[in-house]
């Protein structure tokens, strides 16, 4: 029986009744009644297989989705193209609904997603768990099973909410050549946020949602087209929009991707005098190195003499309490070195600092200095120091001169990205401690930490952009 027959909730109250009142032999009784003949497991009903041949040619179907339950009732009218698979309408019915697809989720054919005789399409996490017998939804297109006015589809998203959609073919008609995979045609109230506890009800909902009763079919669809859109065709960078493909449908990716878009147009490096001005915290390193090398105590340290003299050019140094003197007490000014050796600008060499072979035709020279800098600043991908450093050069870049960077933005977007540390979450400190972040904060014409702090020059924000373009 479907767990939409209204009967369906007061037989399983009647059941859970009827099980507190039972002794262990009698469950035990019931239960050997569901074993198969020889006593062994538990039989189960054979899924049946409801798909259809898919069109021969893509049709648009107009389907409306109802979150179950609301009240009142919350729902979306949307134009699908048929040759969507079940993955691409999950990620669409996420984007409509303004969730951040961070849970489970899973379709069915006749009948709930939890019930023994319906046909389930699974999420790739319950495909590799394989607790439940089902198909992958990233095989199956929607055409296989919305084909005729009236066949309905469910969907559950976040097991614990338990957010169950129903999807109901409402026409056919067919696609002319163009047509956008989805379109908005209609819909009524808000829905439920991520993480709420399975409201429904409107007069729950107001507790968490500014209007419950807000619904903006203008707002819906630019979501829409935004979600479905590929940065790189409007000439964003490859780099970022790689990353920005690996975060779920929310606000947060609908910001980054205009920021994408934002960058394009390409950014020339300062003037060749203001260049040199804003690199002289980075290139006093180099040029040092490459002119027969930087002197290292034994402890591996900068001598009290190098120290003192790059003091007067890191400008996070102009402010720092103490005599300067000591590399180890000099924390921007060891932390601006160490961040040069990790992009492979110094190594170390028998007590001393020396150039790398890459970066040895930069010294001396501003313009080469920049190039380099922008080609070295994001690692390699596939770890958190790659995304963690391409999504902190966005908000740099993107943000107007003059405006601070919200420190949390990249912390926020790499949670969504999945990163997490023993403690819990990511912090702005281990941004703040990347690399590339260091060697930016040391960009400017300016000298102090005051005036670097929450804000980044103009000269590292074309960096930032200039390093996303070449990634």
């Amino acid at each position: 029986m479907s767990s939409d027959d209204p009967t369906d909730h007061e037989l399983m109250r009647h059941f859970r009744e009827q099980l507190g009142t039972m002794s262990h032999e009698e469950i035990h009784a019931v239960l050997a009644g569901l074993l198969d003949p020889s006593g062994g497991e538990m039989a189960r009903p054979t899924r049946p297989d409801l798909r259809r041949p898919p069109f021969g040619e893509p049709a648009l179907l107009r389907v409306r989705v109802d979150l179950q339950h609301a009240v009142p009732p919350i729902w979306r009218r949307l134009e699908l193209r048929s040759d969507l698979t079940l993955e691409q309408t999950h990620e669409i019915l996420q984007t409509a609904f303004g969730w951040f697809d961070a849970h489970l989720w899973r379709f069915a054919a006749g009948g709930h997603p939890f019930d023994l005789d319906s046909q389930l399409f699974l999420c790739p996490y319950d495909v590799e768990d394989g607790e439940d017998d089902g198909l992958p939804a990233s095989q199956v297109r929607l055409d296989e099973l919305l084909q005729v006015d009236g066949d309905r589809l469910a969907y559950v998203y976040d097991y614990g909410d338990d957010w169950q959609l129903r999807l109901r073919l409402e026409s056919v008609r067919p696609a002319a050549d163009g047509s956008p995979p989805v379109r908005a045609l209609g819909g009524r109230r808000a829905a439920p946020p991520e993480d709420c506890g399975g409201l429904t009800r409107a007069e729950d909902l107001a507790e968490v949602l500014p209007d419950p009763a807000h619904f903006d079919l203008a707002e819906l669809q630019q979501a829409l087209e935004i979600s479905d859109l590929d940065p790189t065709a409007y000439g964003a960078s490859p780099v970022l929009t790689a990353v920005l493909t690996r975060l779920p449908p929310s606000s947060l990716r609908e910001d980054l991707l205009a920021r994408a878009l934002l960058m394009t147009t390409a950014t020339e490096p300062p003037e060749l005098d203001e260049l040199r001005t804003a690199l002289r915290g980075i290139s006093w390193f180099l040029d040092r190195a490459a002119a027969g090398g930087l002197p290292l105590t034994s402890a591996g340290y900068l001598t009290p003499k190098e120290v003192e003299a790059a003091s007067q050019v890191v400008p996070e140094m102009a402010d720092w309490i103490g005599k300067n003197n000591r590399e180890n007490l000099a924390l921007p000014l060891l932390h601006v070195r160490e961040a040069l050796q990790h992009l492979k600008i110094l190594r170390k060499f028998k007590g001393q600092l020396l150039p790398t072979r890459r970066a040895l035709p930069a010294a001396e020279d501003p313009g080469a200095l920049w190039s380099l800098l922008a080609a070295s600043l994001i690692p390699a991908p596939g770890s958190f120091e790659h995304d963690a450093t391409v999504l902190l050069l966005a908000h740099i870049g993107s943000t107007p001169s003059g405006t601070a960077v919200d420190p949390e933005a990249t912390p926020t977007a790499l949670g969504r990205l999945g990163w997490r540390t023993p403690e819990g979450v990511v912090d702005r400190w281990m941004v703040r401690d990347l690399p590339a972040a260091t060697v930016l904060r040391n960009i400017t014409p300016e000298q102090g930490r005051r005036a670097v702090r929450g804000g980044w020059s103009d000269a590292a924000r074309a960096l930032a952009r200039a390093a996303l373009a070449l990634g």
